[in-house]
């Protein structure tokens, strides 16, 4: 099959926008499976966890594979739920193109805003698709006016629906300007018919906007649409291909997956106008040795190129590595080499996954999304190639843990089986984070949210057998300062025999939220030995880990050795090291140090009569209220509040509007705790 034949992509969307149903429908229609699964029944084949099919959630992004049209189309069904960003993050930097599921009735949701400025970032084209247009509240143009409005893009529908609520029967195709009608609830293909007789001035009004936008990006097209010559359906299709892969517009779809409806069109759609690997630029990545660009087109017999996105534990086969493969092939029982670490490894067996089910193959070639079995040293994010052909890619970036729990094993022999469980379950997870708390001798996890943590803990209960006490929710707080200094630190030890001696200037510095923490060497004329310098900075980054405040992590500072002394026989490594831990206890203290909290975007939804109370208790967590807007009866309320204070949130939420509010929420940023809330948090620490 060649390349041009081959589209990666993926289904992104707010948790229970209908991501899950869709991709179980593509599989039904493509021939894939031969039933069709169902979340609320717990059957599907993407949701293959016991956590996902018994919450009803999509907890880990699932890979598998289709034909349609004589297309290879590689599909990931990515989570919804903000906790598990992380796969949405990594899924999307190896995809060439996206289909964007809306909920006709809500449009916009705060989760959907966070995927795609995702995509924004890795730069990947979009197709829209409006679920649920048979829900009551349905709204077609209102969704598409909101994906203009909220998330800044360009979406022109190439289809407008028949009906709405439970009169939706099926939709005008503007391409073909034909109207696709379905029988509500059966597999059979729709029926093509010509556009009904009510709808024929709609319809050609949005078709004029749908060649009008078009043409704005073909020259071509363009003269020949103000020629007022007629653009043939080929001409659209090849204008609204290249539009999308450039990234000009959005082209929008609608349906309702639970029903059938609209999957077909969304396949061709699929097909016709997300880019093939081909159609992608070549990946460039960087020589590890050199630092030099170096780039790479998609050739199955040019050197080996893959980006490793996803690690997973697998019972029977053991650990699966599962790759992009961007240049080259990589086949079974070949030694592959792991630029990042500088390591050679034996690729035993390479398989393609089906959700859960694999199916062993010879080899992976350019374009292809697979998974490797034998790579013990690959981590997610690592690039792997040929010795003779190095490169680096760039890995994905996930964000920083913001909640932590203790947790210990009940019995004291169960403690290996424990440290084994967590460390693959963090190998698996970029965004899971364990560590050992010297002051407390207690293991600490980190995550997400409360769920992520609760999922975790459960997979090593049924996983690896293994049942743990897990201590409360901790907030992960970190520290900060807020005033320059300069200062001195010296180790200076002197026995019977050869001394210690270390000597070393630094300045502190505070920088911008999120900027993180940098140092440099500002050494001339040689104060300070260059083979020193590096010690320096180990004993910088062991102090920055623990605060003077509370012993959280110290973010967004910048340390500069600027002078020292040294002595030619006592001066050590541990000397300069230790020497720059007491500059840097100092530092911290004299810089006017802060505590900061995460704060969390939270999106409350709540029926008009309950906004009172909804209101009242958000000022009691110490909520700052950013946006209130109304869809008819519901009232939506934006707001930012620390996490601290949205623990147990859902319940009290829910005991406040008798059952019918929901809410979502996200990480935001880090902020400086009010100081009366600090004493009170310090005192506890």
């Amino acid at each position: 099959m060649s390349l041009q034949e081959v589209r990666n992509i993926g289904f992104i969307a707010h948790i229970d926008a209908g991501k899950t149903t869709v991709t179980e429908r593509v599989l039904f229609f493509s021939g894939r499976t031969y039933k069709i699964g169902n979340v609320d029944e717990g059957t599907t084949v993407m949701d293959w966890m016991p956590q996902e099919r018994e919450r009803g959630i999509t907890i880990t992004a699932a890979a598998t594979t289709c034909l349609w049209r004589g297309h290879h189309i590689n599909v990931i069904d990515t989570p919804g739920h903000v906790d598990f960003t992380a796969e949405v993050e990594r899924s999307l930097r190896i995809l060439d193109g996206a289909v964007v599921i809306f909920d006709a009735v809500s449009g916009v949701q705060p989760q959907t805003e966070t995927v795609w400025r995702q995509a924004n970032k890795y730069k990947v084209p979009r197709l829209a698709f409006i679920n649920k247009m048979d829900r009551a509240g349905a709204n077609f143009l209102g969704a598409v006016e909101m994906i203009r409005r909220r998330l800044d893009a360009n979406p022109v529908p190439l289809q407008i629906p028949m009906g709405a609520e439970q009169a939706f029967h099926g939709m005008v195709d503007l391409v073909k300007m034909k109207a696709l009608v379905y029988e509500m609830g059966k597999t059979e293909a729709p029926d093509e018919q010509p556009i009904p007789e009510e709808m024929k001035e709609q319809a050609a009004e949005f078709r004029q906007y749908l060649v009008e936008k078009v043409a704005e990006t073909d020259d071509a097209l363009l003269v020949k649409y103000l020629d007022g010559k007629e653009v043939s359906e080929e001409e659209l299709r090849a204008g609204v291909r290249k539009a999308t892969i450039n990234a000009q517009i959005v082209p929008v779809f609608c349906g309702t997956a639970l029903q059938h409806v609209g999957i077909q069109p969304l396949l061709d759609a699929i097909v016709d106008y997300l880019p093939a690997p081909l159609d992608a630029p070549p990946v460039t990545g960087v020589h590890p040795k050199t630092g030099g660009a170096v780039l790479l087109g998609p050739d199955p017999s040019g050197p080996l190129c893959a980006l490793a996105f996803k690690i997973q534990t697998d019972p029977y086969i053991g650990r699966l590595v599962f790759v992009r493969v961007y240049s080259g092939t990589i086949k079974a029982g070949s030694a592959v080499y792991n630029a990042s670490r500088d390591t050679v490894e034996r690729a035993s067996r390479v398989v393609r996954m089906h959700s859960s089910a694999r199916e062993e193959v010879p080899e992976l070639t350019a374009g292809d999304i697979g998974a490797v079995v034998g790579l013990k040293g690959t981590f997610t994010g690592e690039t792997i190639c040929l010795k003779d052909a190095p490169v680096v890619l760039e890995p994905p970036k996930f964000p920083e843990p913001v909640i932590a729990v203790s947790v210990e094993p009940k019995t004291k022999a169960d403690q290996e089986k424990l440290d084994e469980a967590l460390r693959k379950l963090a190998d698996e997870d970029p965004t899971f984070v364990v560590r050992f708390d010297q002051e407390t001798n207690q293991t600490l996890i980190a995550g997400m949210g409360e769920l992520h943590l609760e999922i975790l803990v459960d997979r090593m209960r049924r996983e690896f057998h293994l049942e743990a006490n897990v201590g409360k929710p901790r907030v992960s707080f970190r520290e900060a300062i807020t005033a320059p200094c300069r200062v001195e630190g010296r180790f200076i030890r002197q026995s019977g025999g050869r001394g210690q001696y270390g000597h070393v200037w630094l300045e502190l510095e505070p920088q911008p939220r999120g900027t993180g923490n940098t140092f440099e060497s500002k050494i001339t004329g040689g104060a300070v030995p260059r083979e020193y310098v590096a010690p320096v900075n180990a004993g910088v980054k062991e102090a920055l880990a623990s605060g003077v405040l509370g012993g959280y992590p110290v973010v967004d500072v910048m340390v500069r050795l600027v002078d020292g002394s040294y002595h030619a026989v006592d001066s050590s490594e541990i000397a300069f090291k230790a020497a720059a831990l007491i500059a840097m206890r100092e530092g911290l203290r004299r810089s006017r140090p802060i505590l900061l909290e995460p704060i969390m975007k939270v999106q409350s939804v709540t029926p008009g009569e309950f906004l009172g109370e909804v209101l009242g208790d958000l000022n009691g967590r110490r909520a700052r209220v950013q946006n209130m807007e109304g869809l008819g009866n519901i009232q939506v309320v934006d707001a930012l509040v620390p996490l601290a204070e949205t623990f147990g949130y859902a319940t009290v939420l829910r005991s406040l509007t008798q059952g019918r509010a929901s809410y979502t929420m996200e990480f935001s940023s880090y902020e400086p705790v009010p100081a009366s809330v600090a004493e009170q948090l310090l005192v506890k620490v």
